[in-house]
C-alpha cells in the first residue's frame, strides 16, 4: 500500500515537472521579443544556403502536395496531433513503464530545449510559410484551427524556426518507442513517426529541411548529455548504496588502535 502511494506521488511529481517545464518553454518563447527584418534575413540565408547544396526543394515538394487536398489534410493531422499529444503519451508510457527511460528522454527534451531557445534569442528565422514569394502557403492555418488551440498565440514564437523540436523531440519519442516497445507494430511506429513529422513540417511549410537537420541533431546531443549524466550519477549513486551497506554490516569503521603503540 505504501509502495503504490510511493509510486503514485512520484508520478504526480513527474507530470507536474513537465506541465511547469512546458508552461515556461512556451511563455519564455512567446514573450522573446524578435527583430522581424533580422528573422526574415535569416530565413533567405537559409534558403541561398540550401540552394547553394542543391537542396532547397521544399516549395516545389509542397506545390506537388497541395495538388491533392486529402494529403494536405493528412499532413496538417500529423503535424498537429501527431505531436503534443504523441509526446505526453509516450512520456507518460515511459514513466509508468520504463521510469529509467524516462530520467533520460526527459532530461535531453529539458537539455535540448534550453538550448533551443537560446538559438530562437540569438539566431530568429521566419519559417518558410512566411516566404510567399518563393511559393510557400500555410496550409495548416488555412486548412485547420486545431493547431492554434494546442499553441495559443500567446504562447508561440512565430520566428523560431530554428531549430526544429517538433521534429527533434518526436525524434527522442521515436527513438524511445522503437527501442522499449514490445510488439513490433509498437517498435515499427517508433521508426515510421519521426519520418513523418519531418515530412510534414517541410510540407506545410512550417520549416525548412535545415530546421529539421538542426532540430534532430540538437535533440541527439541532449540525449547524448542525458546519457552522460545518468550514468555519472547511477555510478556515485552505486558508490554511496555500496558504502551504507559496508557501514551496516560494520565492514567498513574506524581503524581499532594498534595495540603495539
Amino acid at each position: 500500500m505504501l509502495r503504490a502511494s510511493s509510486r503514485k506521488g512520484q508520478v504526480l511529481r513527474e507530470v507536474t515537472v513537465i506541465t511547469v517545464a512546458i508552461v515556461l518553454y512556451f511563455g519564455v518563447r512567446g514573450l522573446m521579443t524578435t527583430r522581424v527584418d533580422v528573422a526574415f534575413r535569416n530565413a533567405v540565408y537559409i534558403v541561398d544556403l540550401e540552394r547553394a547544396l542543391g537542396v532547397f526543394v521544399e516549395a516545389e515538394l509542397q506545390r506537388s502536395v497541395t495538388e491533392h487536398s486529402w494529403l494536405v489534410e493528412l499532413l496538417g493531422y500529423i503535424y498537429i496531433y501527431g505531436h503534443w499529444p504523441v509526446l505526453l503519451s509516450t512520456l507518460l508510457w515511459l514513466l509508468i513503464r520504463h521510469r529509467d527511460a524516462y530520467r533520460r528522454f526527459r532530461n535531453a527534451m529539458l537539455i535540448s530545449g534550453g538550448a533551443g531557445l537560446a538559438i530562437f534569442a540569438l539566431f530568429p528565422v521566419a519559417p518558410p510559410r512566411f516566404l510567399t514569394t518563393y511559393g510557400f502557403v500555410d496550409t495548416v492555418t488555412e486548412r485547420t484551427s486545431a493547431y492554434r488551440v494546442l499553441q495559443p498565440p500567446a504562447f508561440v514564437n512565430q520566428y523560431a524556426a530554428v531549430p526544429s523540436l517538433h521534429f527533434g523531440w518526436n525524434l527522442l519519442m521515436g527513438i524511445a518507442v522503437a527501442a522499449l516497445g514490445g510488439h513490433w507494430i509498437i517498435r515499427l511506429f517508433g521508426w515510421v513517426m519521426p519520418l513523418l513529422m519531418l515530412a510534414a513540417i517541410v510540407l506545410t511549410a512550417n520549416h525548412y529541411i535545415f530546421d529539421g537537420l538542426i532540430g534532430g541533431a540538437l535533440a541527439l546531443l541532449g540525449l547524448f548529455a542525458a546519457v552522460r549524466v545518468g550514468r555519472r550519477t547511477g555510478r556515485r549513486r552505486l558508490v554511496n548504496i555500496t558504502v551504507d551497506e559496508r557501514l551496516r554490516s560494520g565492514a567498513v569503521g574506524p581503524r581499532e588502535p594498534d595495540a603495539g603503540r
